[in-house]
């Protein structure tokens, strides 16, 4: 009997590319955005899962208990219980390495379009107005300092990039130490505070988890330097975003560029979308027709290797094997 698959939610045009690797492995896939049957109807008898966005708490692991792996299609994890799939003997999976080389570059791109006013020229002529001088002062990146929130891969490829622009760059990331560290060109900061007081721009890349949860808040934009910019394309919860728009709106920096958001898309009177020295972008940092196919293939091969009876590559839960 071929073991049932159930792809909760997604974006995709088809699922032709999982569909090919589970027939492979034996399994049959069901597209739950094309089915007319309800999710939970469909989850009773499934063997595994693949989930974009679809919450997957106790109750729906309970829902399916055949289910061996909720495989995620994504860095993050943190719509999925792990706690609760742990217990219930079930793999947790994602793709943590398929998009460093979009992430990283956003990040530079939301720098430099800020650091060298790209919207806001373009806006500004669209609107009638030709002046090299209009806004705040541009300044070089040769030679600012540039501070990492974390610094696991994606953050590592930052740097470099950075780097290539003559940027000094400083992590703070209080899973290493300077030995970590010993072969690149960055330096590791004690405490988060130093971190902002040194950097020109500041780059986010931690998980979003209970204790950075609103890590950026009104105290921590209150020690950066008036003219520095926050960079976020990890987690939108990270950020407490009413403090960042008061933040900017007093001067205390001088931007920001936000792939992510604590809500998405934004509530119509967030008060991040009338400033403009806020460049936003819809969660796409992960985006290119590259990425894409090597997100899914992951996500699908994770799948496979649960139901062959390996463990999977990017298992998550490692205490689900104790």
């Amino acid at each position: 009997m071929s073991d049932t698959v159930v792809f909760t939610d997604h974006t995709f045009d088809d699922l032709d590319l999982e569909r090919e690797i589970l027939d492979e492995a034996g399994a049959d896939l069901i597209d739950a955005e094309a089915s007319d049957e309800q999710l939970e109807t469909l989850l009773a008898d499934a063997d595994a899962v693949i989930v974009m966005y679809e919450e997957v708490d106790a109750d729906l692991l309970d829902a399916m208990p055949d289910c061996r792996v909720v495989s995620r299609t994504g860095i993050g994890f943190d719509n999925v219980d792990l706690d609760a799939a742990t217990e219930r003997g079930v793999y947790v999976t994602n793709v943590p390495d398929y998009c460093i080389p979009e992430v990283s570059t956003h990040a530079i791109a939301h720098l430099l379009a800020l650091e060298r006013k790209i919207v806001d020229y373009n806006g500004r002529i669209k609107a009638g107005n030709w002046d090299v001088t209009a806004g705040r002062a541009m300044h070089r990146l040769q030679g600012q300092t540039l501070g990492l929130i974390a610094f696991g891969d994606i953050a590592q490829a930052v740097a470099e990039k950075a780097s290539a622009f003559g940027m000094d760059v400083i992590a703070h990331d209080p899973y290493l130490d300077p030995a970590d560290v010993a072969d690149t060109d960055v330096t590791l900061v004690n405490d988060l505070s130093t971190l902002l007081a040194e950097s020109d721009a500041i780059s986010i890349h931690s998980p979003l988890t209970p204790q950075t949860k609103g890590m950026i808040g009104a105290d921590e934009l209150a020690t950066m330097q008036e003219s520095a910019f926050l960079l976020n394309t990890a987690r939108g919860g990270i950020v407490d975003e009413d403090a960042l728009a008061d933040a900017i709106r007093a001067g205390e920096i001088a931007g920001a560029g936000l792939d992510v958001l604590e809500s998405e898309p934004p509530a119509d009177d967030s008060p991040l979308l009338d400033l403009d020295d806020v460049i936003l972008t819809p969660h796409a940092a992960y985006n290119s027709a590259e990425s894409v196919v090597e997100l899914r293939t992951k996500a699908a091969r994770n799948v496979a290797q649960t139901l062959a009876g390996d463990v999977p590559d990017y298992l998550v839960n490692d205490a689900v094997l104790d």
